[in-house]
């Protein structure tokens, strides 16, 4: 795609007109569909990967135009689910997205403020207080399971300030509605630059207004998705969508809170966390069950979460609604792109030149395995790619796995990946475990129920399969050599010239 082309994205309209000039990213249907458990139910089988329970794909992203008890609204899922599809979306190559993730966070272009006027997603305007006002009716938000604690927002971009420096940040949260004008919030511990600046408010007794925008340019559901240490407090990640852009992301004043929105956004709610207020997340359900997280399982409900009090809802002209399958390739998407960023980062700085590629795999939904593509040139850097694992683990805390590879295996090729753990590994001397290191709560095997020897849930064991060549047996270990030759004088329909 030209980067003219790129440039001409500016919002979740644009990017899908742009689906629709391709062949094969985007399907459209009319037929209706329920939004509690069925849509997702049907996009399981068209294109949504990732960890979902086998038999999936990764497929084309897909518009539902026809959705039960939302007249006129339409629902938009598996936009970012393959890394073909944003790749095209952002104006880079599959393999190349981590490294314009890395060169985005260095050039940073902040948001702007436009004037009310100009943005579209105060078109039209709910307010609370408003006689017959309720969310749910609102916003088309689906389930993705029978059994989920309610209809979920998945695709949120969460917006709020520090109530003491004042600064910005923007990120992606579990959001289930569970009233007319109430929502939960799941907030990761010490994962979330939002739940710092909610404890600074609640410490206050005081609210924290947020906005949540929903339907948005791709390039800022990626961008959101960053974690310290490569975007420490106070780092807007709105900034690293205008660097891939070039261009800032516009932001309006909300109508009912002291706080910004995303100005092209399809759906925004303006609203409040309540201090010292908690709620029980599957209240109205009482399933056990929160929603079908990025491992593959339904998270456990929460007993207790932060609720935020809605104030407003804005929207455009003929909104669509944005959403994500849990455990699909799309969460891959978000959390794996700066993830890869984020290792890239680190290592360069502290061996340059060696690190050649790094994949969040999907089996570990973008955020539990990286494989690291490491080159070796000198008998001196033996030894290097194990420190390059520890760097991954410093760079992005929640991840668990690492597999080691050399420059000549694809690291985005999982059968090459294993051809490497079958042909250049001894699970006795080339495996490295390092226990009791805190992860991620998602992952159920990290209780003490699974192994006695983990003192509280989230702390794991992570380990790096060092699958490279030792440097000095590397010639050893040759691929076999095929002729070189230009494969479209015989198949250019497979093959097109880039």
């Amino acid at each position: 795609m030209s980067a003219k082309t790129n440039a001409q994205i500016t919002d979740l309209r644009s990017a899908l007109d742009l689906l629709r000039t391709v062949q094969g990213q985007l399907i459209e249907t009319d037929e209706p569909v329920d939004p509690q458990a069925e849509l997702a139910g049907v996009y399981r089988h068209v294109g949504a990967g990732g960890t979902v329970q086998r038999p999936t794909r990764i497929g084309p992203a897909m518009s539902f135009n026809n959705i039960k008890g939302h007249a006129g609204a339409k629902v938009v899922t598996g936009l970012l689910a393959s890394r073909e599809r944003v790749a095209l979306m952002l104006g880079t190559k599959p393999e190349r997205l981590g490294f314009l993730l890395n060169e985005a966070v260095k050039e940073p272009i902040a948001p702007i403020t436009i004037p009310r006027e100009r943005a579209l997603c105060q078109a039209v305007v709910h307010y609370a207080t408003e006689p017959g006002f309720d969310i749910r009716a609102l916003i088309p938000a689906p389930t993705n399971t029978a059994e989920d604690a309610g209809p979920y927002i998945t695709l949120g971009m969460c917006y709020a300030s520090d109530p003491e420096t004042g600064e910005s940040d923007v990120t992606i949260h579990r959001l289930c509605l569970q009233s007319k004008d109430e929502m939960s919030m799941w907030i990761t511990p010490g994962a979330r630059h939002i739940g710092s600046f909610f404890k600074t408010a609640e410490d206050a007794g005081k609210p924290l207004p947020i906005s949540i925008s929903i339907g948005v340019d791709p390039a800022i559901a990626v961008g959101s998705c960053f974690e310290p240490p490569t975007t420490p407090l106070g780092f807007d990640e709105l900034s690293v969508a205008g660097a891939i852009r070039k261009q800032a992301v516009e932001m309006v004043q909300c109508l009912t809170i002291n706080e910004r929105a995303i100005a092209n956004a399809e759906y925004v709610i303006e609203g409040e966390l309540l201090p010292g207020v908690r709620m029980r997340e599957d209240f109205h359900s009482n399933t056990g069950k929160a929603m079908p997280e990025f491992p593959g399982y339904s998270g456990p409900a929460a007993p207790e979460l932060p609720v935020i009090k809605v104030k407003a809802v804005t929207h455009r002209c003929n909104p669509i609604m944005q959403t994500c399958i849990g455990p699909s390739e799309e969460h891959v998407t978000m959390a794996g792109i700066p993830t890869e960023a984020s290792i890239l980062q680190m290592v360069e700085k502290a061996m340059p030149g060696r690190l050649l590629n790094v994949y969040a795999h999907a089996a570990g939904g973008g955020k539990y395995m990286a494989v690291l593509q490491f080159k070796k040139s000198m008998p001196s850097d033996e030894g290097r790619q194990r420190q390059a694992a520890l760097l991954a683990f410093s760079a992005f805390s929640e991840l668990k796995h690492v597999i080691l590879v050399d420059e000549d295996v694809d690291p985005f090729d999982s059968n090459d990946v294993l051809w490497a753990l079958n042909t250049r590994y001894q699970g006795d001397i080339d495996t490295i475990f390092i226990p009791g290191v805190r992860c991620h709560p998602l992952d159920p095997s990290q209780t003490a129920d699974y192994n006695p020897m983990i003192r509280d849930r989230g702390i794991s064991c992570k380990v790096i399969f060092d699958c490279t060549v030792p440097f000095p047996l590397k010639a050893h270990f040759q691929r076999a050599k095929f002729m070189e030759v230009d494969p479209r004088r015989y198949a250019p329909e497979l093959f097109k010239k880039e």
